[in-house]
């Protein structure tokens, strides 16, 4: 087998899909997991794993150098409501928390990949193994887009990045150049929901836009996209999903894009916020 690499696993498919890759390109994974968080079938790919509480921070690095591992991924997602409450931290969860000023995911991420770091452990880039999943630009799916649509989707662009560099979400839903959600707390597919929960009863397409943070740092909270967001926006009356490319990977690009051609769904990879007309 090749090197041990680690990683520090939240919700989601993510870390899955990162534990089957990184097992196939015959690395051996050592997975630090969230009780009540992470999926218990990371184990099935896993050549080592222990389970600990949200707020632990000494208890995974430990167990990370135990087993030999200097580099790690973080990847998954945490319930963003945990900020708020109801984390126990260890001592070193405590301290780590104490000295941050800024309480946002992005800070508490970098926070810990210094304490990674300190103990001789390198945070990877969230893409590592993965980079064949990074959406590339141009139609991914779907049918040609109008200029009406590219219209809303360059207005569109440019919100979801304001949104992004304040640090609240990443994606905005529009209809004809109108703003009619933005990402907060609750997730990207929850925003779609909104936004067609908002439009059901005055027609009209909808177009998602989700775009990565002005400073995007590659090692965590890399947006992401897969199948169930695709069935979310047709349940929600939207025609298309605009991503940003080499910023943005898809979870199980077979599955997305059988996803797509079942929705009719259009995807969109784009670099910047010129999409032409």
């Amino acid at each position: 087998m090749g090197e041990r690499i680690g990683i520090i696993a939240g919700g989601g498919s993510f870390p899955l899909l990162f534990a089957a890759e990184a097992k196939k390109a015959g690395r051996e994974v050592c997975v630090a997991a969230l009780d009540g968080i992470t999926d218990k079938a990371i184990e099935k790919d896993a050549a080592a794993a222990a389970w600990f509480r949200l707020g632990n921070v000494g208890g995974p690095i430990a167990f990370l150098k135990e087993q030999g591992v200097k580099r790690t991924l973080l990847a998954g997602s945490v319930p963003h409501v945990s900020v708020f409450g109801g984390i126990v931290p260890d001592l070193r969860g405590a301290k780590l928390l104490f000295r941050l000023r800024d309480k946002k995911a992005n800070a508490i991420f970098a926070a810990i990949a210094e304490e990674l770091a300190s103990d001789g452990i390198e945070v990877a880039s969230s893409a590592t193994l993965l980079e064949h999943l990074l959406v590339k630009p141009g139609v991914l799916a779907g049918r040609h887009i109008d200029s009406a649509t590219l219209k809303t989707a360059a207005y569109g662009w440019k919100a979801a990045k304001a949104l992004a560099a304040l640090d609240i979400g990443l994606t905005v839903v529009l209809r004809d150049q109108v703003v009619v959600a933005a990402e907060g707390i609750e997730g990207t597919d929850e925003c779609i929901k909104r936004a067609g929960a908002l439009t059901r009863e005055k027609g009209g397409e909808l177009t998602v836009v989700k775009v990565a943070r002005p400073d995007q740092d590659m090692r965590f909270d890399l947006p992401v996209a897969g199948a169930r967001t695709l069935r979310v926006m047709k349940e929600s009356g939207a025609a298309t999903l605009v991503l940003e490319a080499g910023r943005t990977l898809i979870l199980g690009m077979e599955d997305f894009l059988a996803a797509a051609k079942e929705t009719g769904i259009t995807v969109l990879g784009a670099e910047d916020g010129t999409f032409g007309s």
